[in-house]
């Protein structure tokens, strides 16, 4: 039976929320509203504290939404002989997929090509059995070699001199985005205060211990004043500019790594798995998504300006992407298959290695002052975890006695019943007058909550067709997007709600007006607005555009820094 949220995220719960930062003193106010900002606002409600969350975009604005969409397991970190890392890993990722996540966190079949005869398959056959043992191998099936043949067979879009075997693995598939987005609402279902377009642009001090902070509505301007027992910091890459605002230096340092990832369509690769390759510099993944691959990553250094969540691609990035999977497949990939291109800054914990993929990705939390608590480093599939790590240090700042974490037993929205709706597809889809792959791309984005979606179809019939130009989803999903989810501008709808920026050539530009129309009364906008929006949306993707032709980060950054926020209240002057 599909279920509905009591909690929703949309203008009139803002505007509420906004009174209550300045009437209200919450237990832990949690800073961030990217994957460990969510992981920690759920533990805390969870146990039963008052807690607020405030983001200065929107939700996983920044490297929360530019993953590789992977709850991967750690194999790669086997390398390192960083086993606690792949346990904990292994025990996340096979909790999401079987109990708090299953609809939005999915196993995928792997590939990874062998190129040397005898001493790799030796390797990696000791290597998977150890990841397998660990954990690696409960809900779905365990390692499986397969000869020279049996790869080309089942991938026949692979060079044929590119591997000499392979062997077969799972891991898992999410949308990150909207993944971070439902742990906040869930939390919100628990009695967390969220907010978006809210922005920490001063903390306060009363005899050495953080009291309150000073916010700065992103989209008016307007400013308030919000009090809590202690504020976690879980900001990712901007963790040193909050720590500047108390007063302090932290008890570790944060480095950026940028990551960044092609789009292309299904039809210009044979394979019926997800591929794995290790180059020189980094790990490539060739993933299924919809009806596209994604290509990814690469892991370079960033240190330019952080005022952006997302730094620019360029065409040196997009080349190595190209020029390292081109040496594997058969038919050539090209700039002009490219329909999207994204990238994002991993906050690594500083190490003492000059280059970024030996940086730590475990995570570390510390009491930086009395009443802040600072979260860094890790990896998506451990969100949970981290969270929880920066509720139980925070603890001692909260002056009542907290019961112990409870989000291991804690689904997130639309995960109860998905299981069995994922049986019944062909009579949904009878039901709804949808296409059972209709039916299955809803289950999969909103699970048991999907009918929830599809309730304002039943006044306007309208809302169960195509968006235009972007017809892999409905109207009714752009617009539950802004009654529900909390989205409140153009690009929170065609980046993050839904996935038109990345997965179609025009980048959503072609998408742009007809959005607007659906969304325009439930947010008040005027015409004036709307203009304005679809006019920066349009100003973002051509900036981005001609950043991938840029060589040079310094020059397609520039680019992008000189572009107008949706946001255009954010104090930039913070950040950096």
């Amino acid at each position: 039976m599909a279920s509905t949220s009591k909690q929703t995220f949309n203008p009139e719960s803002y505007k509420n929320a906004w009174q209550r930062f300045g009437e209200e003193e919450f237990d832990v106010v949690v800073i961030g509203g990217g994957s460990v900002g969510a992981g920690a606002a759920l533990d805390a409600a969870t146990r039963g504290l008052k807690v607020a969350v405030v983001e200065t975009r929107d939700f996983a604005a920044g490297t929360s939404s530019r993953s590789s969409k992977m709850f991967h397991g750690g194999l790669r970190y086997l390398a390192m002989f960083d086993f606690r890392l792949v346990a904990e890993s292994l025990r996340e990722r096979e909790l999401n997929m079987a109990t708090l996540a299953p609809h939005l966190v999915k196993p995928l079949r792997f590939i990874f090509p062998l190129t040397h005869r005898l001493w790799e398959r030796v390797m990696m056959f000791g290597g998977f059995t150890l990841y397998d043992l660990m954990g690696g191998a409960k809900t779905v099936p365990m390692q499986k070699h397969l000869t020279r043949s049996s790869v080309l067979k089942r991938n026949p879009g692979l060079r044929e001199d590119a591997v000499v075997g392979g062997v077969r693995y799972y891991d898992t598939q999410v949308d990150d985005a909207r993944h971070t987005m439902m742990v906040l609402r869930t939390a919100g279902e628990y009695g967390a205060v969220v907010r978006t377009s809210t922005q920490v642009v001063g903390l306060d001090k009363v005899n050495g211990r953080v009291v309150s902070a000073r916010l700065r509505d992103t989209d008016t301007g307007e400013e308030t004043t919000i009090r809590g027992s202690v504020f976690i910091n879980a900001t990712g890459v901007w963790n040193d500019a909050i720590e500047k605002m108390a007063g302090t230096k932290g008890k570790f340092s944060v480095h950026a790594s940028k990551g960044v990832h092609i789009v292309v369509p299904k039809d210009v690769l044979e394979a019926d798995s997800a591929l794995t390759f290790v180059t020189e510099k980094s790990v490539l993944f060739v993933m299924p998504w919809g009806d596209y691959w994604i290509i990814g990553t690469t892991d370079t250094d960033w240190a330019k300006t952080l005022s952006k969540p997302d730094p620019a691609p360029t065409r040196e990035d997009i080349e190595y992407i190209l020029t390292e999977v081109n040496k594997r497949v058969r038919r050539e990939i090209t700039k002009k298959d490219i329909v999207g291109v994204y990238s994002g800054l991993r906050p690594l914990l500083e190490g003492s290695s000059d280059s970024t993929t030996n940086l730590s990705r475990n995570h570390a939390v510390a009491r930086s002052v009395p009443g802040l608590v600072s979260v860094a480093g890790g990896k998506y599939t451990t969100y949970r975890v981290i969270g929880k790590d920066a509720v139980d240090l925070a603890l001692q700042d909260v002056p009542k006695k907290v019961s112990e974490s409870i989000t291991d037993q804690t689904p997130i929205l639309g995960a109860d019943g998905y299981h069995a709706l994922s049986n019944q597809v062909p009579a949904l889809a009878a039901r709804h007058g949808l296409s059972q792959k209709q039916i299955e791309h809803l289950l999969g984005r909103y699970g048991s909550l999907y009918e929830e979606v599809l309730a304002a179809a039943a006044d306007d019939a309208d809302l169960l067709t195509p968006v235009p130009n972007a017809e892999g989803y409905l109207k009714a999903e752009v617009l539950y997007a802004v009654t529900h989810e909390g989205a409140l501008h153009l690009e929170d709808v065609l980046n993050r709600r839904l996935r038109v920026g990345m997965e179609y050539a025009h980048r959503g530009l072609d998408s742009a007006e007809a959005v607007a129309d659906l969304i325009a009364s439930v947010l008040g906008w005027d015409e004036a607005t709307k203009k304005q929006e679809i006019a920066t949306f349009r100003e973002r993707v051509e900036a981005e555009l001609a950043a991938e032709k840029a060589l040079t980060d310094e020059d397609a950054n520039t680019i992008i820094t000189e572009v107008a926020d949706s946001r255009q209240a954010i104090n930039t002057s913070v950040e950096d």
